[in-house]
């Protein structure tokens, strides 16, 4: 299941050129159950090298964070059925710390043992049919679920331990921005000083354009069809990450169901808050709090924003205004992020 859908989308404004006119190459394909976009600027690119690199580093995130692939280091992680610690990569650890710093800071909000809630809420496979989980299913889902307290990570020791042998971790809301960073990072590698590598909506940019400007990206308006920008913003050497509820839902009996989960009462979200857009400084903890932000709606949302100086943006439906009526609020660190619009 992928927690955070496809919200942004780039598009590259003209401006003044390079000294010299550049090179671009331009990469895509599918990876993560989505798709990915990279352009790539420079000199003497070769277009085929950097093809080969982008999948072996995709294979690799794949292979350790992917919770489809039965044979992952996640999955096997959450297939052991022991609880003495385990061995796990400097990559896996990279991402579960930076999973249990949003955990500790959104107040529980963000947590990688989601799975059994929504496994519970059909999120997933489900019908109309089935019927809405009750009170005693969603506790006992809930004795499943916490990962303060589930999971000990010793990063010096490089292991990871569960405290109780059902426990599982789901890293869809956080893996995606990881993969995207690894990619960035073999751009890097490879003398590439100005790129946008963008996976199922979320991305991170570096240096400028082809038309050497800062990159423009698009923030979609919060529609189940068209694609429509709410906002555009500049966006330079930054992770961004977009999160909604209005793509992946349920309704039954006239009630709406978000596949957007809190972990503190075990039930989807019902506040307005549609849409959250994050600026970090990479796209992993843009990935992780985009999550959080919708999770938490507009109200707790910003005033966490403030208290750790985050830089988010909030799409939220205007009930007085109409099906397609919008409020958008801001952090202070979202207009300092942006850059001249």
């Amino acid at each position: 299941m992928r927690l955070v859908p496809v919200l942004a989308f780039a598009t590259l404004l003209s401006g003044c050129l390079f000294d010299k006119e550049p090179e671009v190459v331009r990469l895509s394909g599918e990876t993560m159950g989505t798709t990915f976009n990279i352009t790539a600027i420079g000199e003497n690119l070769d277009e085929d090298a950097l093809a080969s690199a982008v999948q072996e580093t995709l294979a690799e995130v794949n292979a350790k964070m992917s919770n489809w692939d039965p044979n992952s280091e996640v999955s096997t992680f959450s297939a052991a059925t022991g609880t003495d610690p385990m061995s796990v990569s400097a990559e896996f650890a990279q991402v579960i710390t930076a999973a249990n710093e949003v955990h500790e800071k959104s107040g529980g909000i963000f947590d990688v043992t989601l799975g059994p809630l929504i496994e519970l809420w059909g999120f997933g496979p489900r019908t109309p049919e089935d019927p809405v989980p009750s009170d005693a299913e969603i506790e006992a889902a809930l004795s499943g679920v916490g990962q303060n307290r589930l999971l000990t990570l010793d990063v010096k020791a490089g292991t990871l331990a569960k405290s109780e042998p059902g426990v599982g971790i789901n890293l869809s809301a956080i893996a995606k921005g990881y993969g995207i960073d690894a990619v960035a990072e073999r751009l890097r590698e490879a003398g590439i000083e100005d790129y946008l590598v963008e996976i199922g909506g979320d991305l991170v940019t570096k240096g400028q354009n082809d038309k050497g400007e800062i990159w423009r990206i698009g923030i979609e308006k919060p529609q189940a069809v068209a694609q429509t920008p709410q906002l555009i913003v500049s966006v330079g050497d930054l992770g961004m990450a977009s999160s909604g509820d209005y793509k992946n839902f349920f309704e039954q009996d006239g009630v709406r169901y978000s596949h957007i989960i809190d972990p503190t009462t075990g039930r989807p979200i019902t506040h307005r808050t549609t849409s959250v857009t994050v600026l970090a400084e990479n796209a992993m903890m843009a990935d992780a709090w985009a999550t959080a932000m919708l999770a938490l709606g507009q109200e707790k949302g910003l005033e966490l924003a403030e208290k750790h100086e985050l830089a988010v943006y909030f799409i939220s439906r205007d009930v007085t205004g109409g099906e397609e009526a919008y409020i958008t609020v801001h952090s202070s660190a979202f207009k300092d992020a942006i850059g001249t619009n």
